[in-house]
């Protein structure tokens, strides 16, 4: 039996007009590269895409992007294949281009990339602004300089300003098809959430709380036409620090006062830091004011434009008490402790706030995809990133908490995770919340809307 690989090998050859067209093979993670290719390939005979490669995602490799999405110019679909065998896809699918589509990279990932798609033969190319699709309403578009920084509650505050101004808002949130690919996803109840993974709870649940609607898929343009219909503004949520796939009339990026200087050397995220019209440096109550004007400095030298807003991320408790005096398993943000870089998140601050005896190591405790998280990303500290991108992986993380010795559990994620699953210890969810001192950004948010003609 032939391999996956060699069936698209003996398929690439039929019928004669793909040979002659650009053989492209997309660089993704499951959500910028399908936008990338609906948006400059699906219709585009010129350009043949040979395939997509994962990174980043587990379980996205060895599926197809299936015929209904692709288009009438797939009508096999386009194979998935992981990024890890990049060198030889080159070879031997006989790639002219590789198109780079996804995000949270340093700016020494992406040259390594480059070099290694330009050492094999093939060119290497970034797409940012052409894959902007225009909307016929107002559009706020809320991203990051990288992962964790605080976008998802800026995108929450942010609604809140345009439900007070009298508008209704609906979000558009960077797709997460993990499970399955659909062309248009919308969420306006918690039952709407039940057959998801806990990445993509935690991106929607707090929104529909709020009363908000959610839309994702993979299809922006389609996602895009039907929100529309519905909502008076529309706030673009990004995915990591992806640029936003709408093209926005007012840009807010979120820089990390924790992070200084990554603003500069990450990919895609510092182009949203130079593109901003407002930049939000969150989190300036938990670092030295040193930090904060380095990034006030590099918005000043980069983007002199911009309007730039000190904002807090205020962490509240549900029970305290089960901190305080006890060994306590801290459970974080999945994708901001891994391809997001930081050792720890809110649980370990409140940990600390309120006096833990000790934050608990996972890694003893950790079974299947969990330890061999924990094992790949060796600079998360005393931390359980919360993954769960696929029904097993869920599993293996309640196991891993149920297996942990602690007193009991932090859950600092976005989603409650006993909403998901059945946890043996006590445990206490931590929130946190944007606090605009002043209302300082809100005031530059209905000055922008007025300047605009948005009636507020």
């Amino acid at each position: 039996m032939m391999n996956f690989l060699e069936k698209v090998i003996v398929v690439k050859i039929f019928p004669q007009m793909i040979m002659s067209r650009e053989r492209v093979l997309i660089l993704g993670a499951a959500g910028r590269d399908f936008h990338n290719f609906n948006v400059l390939y699906r219709s585009d005979t010129e350009h043949h895409v040979v395939g997509f490669t994962a990174a980043q995602i587990p379980n996205i490799a060895f599926r197809v992007y299936p015929p209904e999405l692709s288009g009438p110019l797939y009508p096999d679909g386009i194979p998935i294949f992981p990024e890890s065998d990049l060198d030889r896809l080159i070879g031997e699918l006989d790639v002219d281009r590789c198109v780079l589509s996804y995000s949270d990279l340093s700016n020494q990932e992406v040259m390594e990339i480059a070099s290694r798609v330009i050492s094999c033969g093939a060119d290497f190319e970034l797409v940012g602004k052409r894959t902007m699709i225009r909307s016929s309403k107002p559009v706020v578009a809320v991203c990051a300089v990288r992962t964790g920084a605080g976008k998802s509650q800026t995108t929450r505050y942010v609604a809140d300003v345009l439900r007070s101004l009298h508008l209704k808002p609906a979000v558009i949130r960077h797709p997460m098809p993990y499970r399955d690919f659909r062309a248009v996803q919308r969420f306006s109840a918690p039952e709407d959430l039940d057959p998801l993974s806990i990445e993509e709870r935690e991106e929607y649940e707090s929104h529909i709380m709020n009363g908000t609607v959610v839309y994702s898929g993979v299809d922006c343009e389609r996602v895009l036409r039907e929100v529309e219909n519905e909502a008076d503004i529309i706030v673009w949520d990004g995915g990591n620090n992806d640029l936003p796939f709408v093209r926005p009339d007012l840009w807010v990026t979120v820089a990390d006062a924790m992070r200084p200087g990554h603003e500069l050397t990450y990919y895609p995220g510092s182009i949203n830091f130079r593109c901003a019209d407002i930049i939000v440096i969150n989190k300036v109550n938990s670092a030295s004011e040193d930090d904060v004007a380095i990034i006030e400095r590099n918005a000043a030298r980069l983007n002199p434009r911009a309007k730039v807003f000190r904002a807090a991320s205020a962490i509240s408790v549900e029970n305290p008490d089960l901190i305080t005096g006890r060994r306590v398993l801290v459970i974080e943000d999945g994708p901001t402790l891994t391809h997001g870089g930081m050792p720890s998140g809110a649980g370990r601050i409140a940990a600390e706030m309120y006096s833990a005896a000790e934050v608990v190591d996972p890694r003893p405790f950790a079974v299947g995809s969990i330890r061999e998280t924990l094992e790949r990303y060796g600079h998360i500290k005393d931390a359980l990133p919360a993954l769960g991108y696929y029904p097993e992986q869920m599993k293996e993380l309640e196991e891993s908490i149920n297996r942990c010795d602690c007193d009991a559990v932090v859950i600092a994620t976005p989603v409650d995770l006993r909403r998901v699953m059945s946890i043996n210890k006590p445990s206490t969810s931590v929130r946190y919340e944007l606090i605009d001192p002043e209302n300082m950004l809100a005031d530059a948010i209905r000055k922008h809307l007025n300047r605009m003609g948005v009636p507020v």
